[in-house]
């Protein structure tokens, strides 16, 4: 489309008669998506990031402020702990965990407040011993 409006032609009247000249040529025909309904993203309110967004989930990656990103570890370690295969492991993750939990607690945060202090870890073995359902007594250290 690399004509001009002519002079004394209303806009919308031009544009319309470029829009059915091309739907007539089968512009519009086989274009990606027709038919297919409008992704939900479009459903939401205008964001000028939005391709930014989809760009960075598309590739799997995410940007958190570092406490809220270490308050997801956190849930994320004691969900591992609760699936852990022995006493053992389970003392290393809450262990590993604590290690980065105490660091952010002694230093300014760089974003909102951690709102974490570490684990018991002997609480976090007690609650896996009580969600053991095979019965396994789980005595290795």
């Amino acid at each position: 489309m690399t004509e001009r409006k002519p002079p004394g032609v209303d806009f919308e009247s031009w544009v319309d008669k470029q829009i059915r000249d091309a739907e007539s040529r089968g512009e519009f025909a086989e274009l990606p998506g027709a038919g297919k309904p409008l992704p939900s993203e479009m459903d939401s309110t205008y964001d000028e990031l939005w391709w930014v967004k989809r760009k960075m989930a598309r590739e799997g990656f995410s940007v958190l402020p570092p406490t809220l990103a270490l308050r997801k570890e956190a849930e994320d370690a004691l969900e591992a702990a609760a699936k852990a295969p022995s006493e053992r492991v389970v003392r290393r993750i809450v262990e590993e965990i604590n290690v980065k939990i105490r660091e952010v607690m002694f230093k300014p945060p760089p974003g909102p407040p951690l709102g974490l202090k570490p684990y018991d870890v002997e609480e976090v073995v007690r609650r896996w011993r009580e969600g053991r359902a095979d019965g396994a007594d789980g005595a290795e250290r």
